[in-house]
């Protein structure tokens, strides 16, 4: 995105978001995609492969600010779209109640969520998905693991910033825990 003021409202510029971040907290959403058998059991989560802006590669989950008079379902869809393509097919639920509010600080230590460019809450929501995902956006691959899979030491050690524990927190949410 570039510096210019988008026509979209609730868009920041760059610098207006900076400022906002440096001064108050900013929501967000994040989902753990899943597949899911005939009796609702899962049976894999999807993981975002991506290049940070230091170079390094990650696992990360699907996540997006929520804008300026944009309800959280609509985020929600929007990220979910955003990140695995339009043809995902996610069945967001009826309720909307996170399974979790994960929150972020720039220091680390204060909770197991770490980020360096901000104070943010998230709503954290177990998202199913049936249709074809293809990462659009700043995602390199989707890769789909087993719960156990994505519950080992190997995935959690790709995932920085409090995302292995947040995806923990998923598993155990669908009586996964590893």
């Amino acid at each position: 995105m570039s510096d210019m003021t988008e026509t979209t409202p609730g868009w920041l510029t760059t610098d207006e978001l900076e400022m906002a971040r440096a001064r108050m907290p900013i929501l967000y959403v994040e989902a753990v995609p899943v597949r899911v058998d005939d009796s609702g059991e899962v049976t894999s989560i999807g993981l975002l492969l991506r290049i940070g802006p230091d170079g390094t590669v990650s696992r990360t989950l699907v996540s997006g600010r929520v804008l300026h008079h944009e309800r959280v379902r609509d985020a929600l869809l929007r990220h979910l779209e955003k990140d695995l393509g339009p043809v995902a097919l996610p069945r967001v639920p009826a309720s909307l109640q996170p399974f979790t509010v994960a929150e972020y600080f720039p220091t680390a230590g204060i909770t197991p969520y770490h980020d360096p460019r901000q104070h943010a809450v998230s709503l954290a929501y177990i998202v199913p998905v049936s249709g074809d995902c293809r990462p659009r956006q700043d995602a390199l691959d989707l890769v789909w693991f087993s719960p156990q899979e994505a519950a080992s030491v190997a995935v959690q050690s790709e995932m920085p910033g409090g995302h292995g524990m947040l995806l923990k927190q998923a598993l155990a949410h669908v009586g996964l825990a590893f």
